[in-house]
């Protein structure tokens, strides 16, 4: 049942004026929870409204987002979640709103476009929440307001000194490895800088302000050129587009690098790298990558799909492995009975192969590929007492929900608490305790009250990735 609340018409308070100056702010956190609870619920009629309001009040903003919105809805709600999940968590949270902010300049967000995007949503969360939300409720979400807006423009001011909201890069290579997966080399119209194992978002000219993300299948290179692997998906805009209608001299757009899946090079621990399908191409990049500077840490990887055919890269693999003594491959196959090599469900293959190495004690683990089987691997290794600041991971078709709401690329973490963006950053146990009020003179962020209700955040230090907030498109 609908609660019924505030008008459709009732945009919320000016977050330019504070409501309230009372409100303890050690209860910001557990009130943007508790309101956030009360239309739960009712997440698709929240959305909808926020846009039908948004849409209605300020048309101009429509032309900033995709034809179709089913998916943005989505991506909104689940952003919503994960900054709701970590707001008792600033150090990841911090981050994470920095990178939205560096992303979001490709969407042609600017600093004005917040304030009406907390009146609008302010007008959804309150009508949908009925008579239980309290005037508190205001008074924390302006917090939250302020600490996401003022975080998120404040990276992408410090960014556009840097480099370009986005890049035009040219389809140099084209290669379609099955009936539904190629292999592309895109050229950039501006040098390109990004880490093995990072991502990045993609338009198309056939599909405008519809963007996906693809992690990147090489490691940086001189020519400045960067490797996708791409799958078709069924109803898949930009995935059939580029697979099944781009040419070589075709341009598309590249948002910045995302991501925080890299490679330990000060580790000495071997290494196992667990890929499904095209989950391959962040695992690749590693791989190349370390083939630039590792001597003598062993990597296995294991690259698993679901039949023998689908073993797009395997040629390209067995020429690595050839030239580098320190890799070794294992290519199982789940659900093809004459597949004369290795088979079996992927996590099984490498729980299995794990009785000869130690059950993979003492390795770092990178696992990628669709969320059920990113989340099958780590489910599998945890039953293998590997500890999860040892495990990162990349999960394509939607990172959200690996864990919980948002859990991004990165380090995974149980449902108790939120995703950390680095090993590092989740190794620090009082990173994760802290609450927003409790923080230290250390901290990296809280909720504090000075000229209003603001964070205090140091420069960042690493990045996650996943669900996005922002006032543009995320097709």
């Amino acid at each position: 049942m609908v609660r019924q609340a505030a008008s459709s018409t009732d945009l919320g308070t000016d977050p330019s004026t504070d409501p309230s100056t009372d409100l303890d702010p050690t209860r910001v956190p557990a009130l943007i929870r508790e309101s956030f609870a009360l239309v739960a619920d009712d997440s698709d009629r929240v959305v909808s409204h926020f846009y039908a309001t948004l849409f209605t009040e300020y048309p101009a903003l429509r032309d900033m987002f995709p034809p179709m919105m089913d998916a943005q809805r989505d991506r909104l709600f689940q952003a919503l979640a994960r900054v709701v999940g970590q707001a008792e968590h600033p150090d990841t949270l911090a981050d994470y709103l920095r990178q939205l902010g560096r992303d979001h300049r490709k969407y042609g967000a600017r600093p004005e476009h917040y304030d009406v995007l907390w009146r609008c949503l302010i007008s959804a969360l309150k009508r949908y929440a009925g008579s239980a939300w309290i005037p508190d409720m205001d008074t924390a979400w302006l917090a939250a307001y302020q600490l996401i807006a003022g975080t998120m423009i404040e990276a992408a001011e410090e960014d556009a000194h840097l480099k370009p909201a986005w890049w035009t890069a040219r389809v140099v290579g084209h290669e379609l490895r099955s009936r539904d997966i190629a292999v592309l080399t895109l050229q950039p119209d501006a040098p390109y800088e990004f880490r093995a194992g990072q991502y990045l978002s993609l338009e198309t000219q056939r599909w405008p302000r519809v963007w996906r993300h693809y992690s990147i299948a090489s490691a940086p290179r001189s020519d400045n050129t960067v490797t996708l692997h791409v799958r078709a998906i069924p109803a898949g805009w930009v995935s059939n587009a580029l697979v099944n209608h781009t040419r070589i001299g075709d341009t598309v757009r590249l948002g910045p690098p995302l991501g925080t899946m890299f490679c330990n090079t000060m580790s000495a621990r071997n290494v196992l790298c667990v890929a499904g399908g095209t989950g391959l191409a962040p695992i690749k990049a590693i791989l190349e990558d370390m083939a630039t500077w590792n001597t003598n840490r062993q990597v296995r990887l294991f690259y698993g799909v679901r039949r023998d055919d689908e073993l797009y890269d395997l040629a390209d693999l067995h020429r690595l492995a050839e030239r580098l003594p320190w890799l070794s491959v294992v290519t199982p196959v789940s659900h093809d009975p004459h597949h004369p090599g290795e088979r079996g469900m992927l996590p099984d293959v490498v729980a299995r192969h794990g009785e000869f190495h130690d059950h993979w004690a003492g390795h770092d683990v990178y696992v990628s590929g669709s969320v059920p089987m990113v989340r099958a691997t780590i489910a599998r290794l945890q039953e293998l007492d590997i500890p999860l600041a040892n495990i990162r991971f990349d999960a394509y078709g939607g990172m959200d929900g690996l864990w919980q709401p948002g859990a991004g690329q990165g380090v995974p973490v149980p449902p108790s608490a939120p995703a950390a963006p680095g090993t590092a950053a989740y190794e620090d146990s009082d990173a994760q305790t802290r609450s927003w009020a409790g923080v230290g003179a250390g901290a990296r962020g809280g909720w504090r009250k000075d000229t209003g209700w603001r964070s205090e955040m140091e420069a960042p230090t690493s990045s996650t990735s996943s669900a996005r907030l922002h006032p543009a498109v995320v097709g």
